[in-house]
């Protein structure tokens, strides 16, 4: 049997909700293997039907920058809160999203290299920042999105200061039109990808795998039930219609109207804005996602169940 830990456990139950002895059972059968403990959770009705995997626990910020029809953003981290609130981690931050727009980074090793000023780079600077602050921070991620003739729009949830926050969101839109009514409805769009989180842009960037994973929870979960696999089958196209629904983008119902897929808000807004409007792209950055802060007490509270 594969050596369960702690660790492992807090691990599952963060991004599923399950039980700690559910989850320890889950890993136990699925011989330590996280991603396989996930679906059988799903598949016994102990988990819900996406990963939790957005819990922010990691500090920092999220800094957005826009010029004309190129847009960046870039996630730092740092321990704690009240380092984001500092005028000199901000100042940080807000610098390397404009670095980041400036040379078009395409990774966060790249914008780390780039020169910051004072004869020092990203990284460097951010090393002078560590020592005096007294407090450990990284460049995380970063990505830039830009259109040949359109808009990208910005937008920051939660904000602290001027294009600074804890979600950053870019949204690319490709239209000839009205350029001050693409900006307005780009930044209705942006506000329901910080809302709604779509994991995909639509279903055909659905990864085979993702689409193979979710049907055969399906068809377990169908099976556990009782159902015919004739049936089965017959339940799986309006199963992952669904499914798309949740994950995809265009595929979702507008928050603001709660009604109106994306797809048709777009399709609709051309005629208002005067040229067929096209979603090129997105991207959407939540501080912390997929990082964990390590919670002592509630360790040592699973150490026990996991040891007993």
């Amino acid at each position: 049997m594969a050596d369960i830990t702690a660790s492992m456990v807090k691990d599952l139950r963060d991004k599923t909700g399950a039980g700690m002895m559910d989850a320890k059972k889950a890993l136990i059968e699925t011989q330590g293997n996280t991603e396989d403990a996930i679906d059988w959770l799903r598949k016994k009705g102990l988990a819900t039907a996406s990963k939790k995997s957005g819990r922010t626990a990691a500090e920092g910020l999220v800094a957005v920058a826009i010029s004309g029809k190129k847009a960046s953003v870039v996630e730092v981290n740092a321990e704690t809160d009240f380092v984001a609130r500092n005028d000199q981690f901000q100042a940080f931050a807000s610098t390397v999203s404009k670095l980041a727009l400036d040379t078009k980074a395409g990774d966060i090793a790249a914008l780390a290299s780039t020169p910051y000023g004072d004869g020092k780079t990203a990284q460097e600077k951010l090393t002078s920042l560590i020592a005096t602050i007294g407090e450990n921070m990284s460049l995380r991620r970063t990505q830039t999105l830009e259109v040949k003739d359109g808009v990208v729009v910005g937008y920051v949830h939660n904000s602290i200061a001027p294009s600074l926050g804890k979600i950053g969101v870019l949204v690319a839109l490709e239209s000839s039109g009205d350029k001050a009514k693409l900006e307005a409805l780009g930044k209705q769009i942006a506000m329901h990808v910080a809302a709604a989180n779509p994991q995909y842009l639509d279903s055909s960037a659905v990864t085979p795998e993702a689409l193979e994973r979710e049907k055969n929870v399906i068809r377990e979960t169908a099976k556990t039930s009782g159902k015919a696999p004739e049936i089965i089958e017959k339940m799986l196209e309006g199963r992952m219609r669904k499914f798309y629904e949740e994950i995809c983008l265009l595929e979702q119902v507008f928050v603001m109207d709660g009604e109106t897929k994306i797809s048709k808000v777009l399709e609709n807004s051309a005629k208002d804005i005067g040229a067929p409007v096209q979603l090129s792209g997105y991207v959407r950055f939540q501080l912390g996602e997929g990082i964990e802060k390590e919670v002592t007490d509630f360790a040592a509270e699973v150490a026990s169940v996991v040891n007993g």
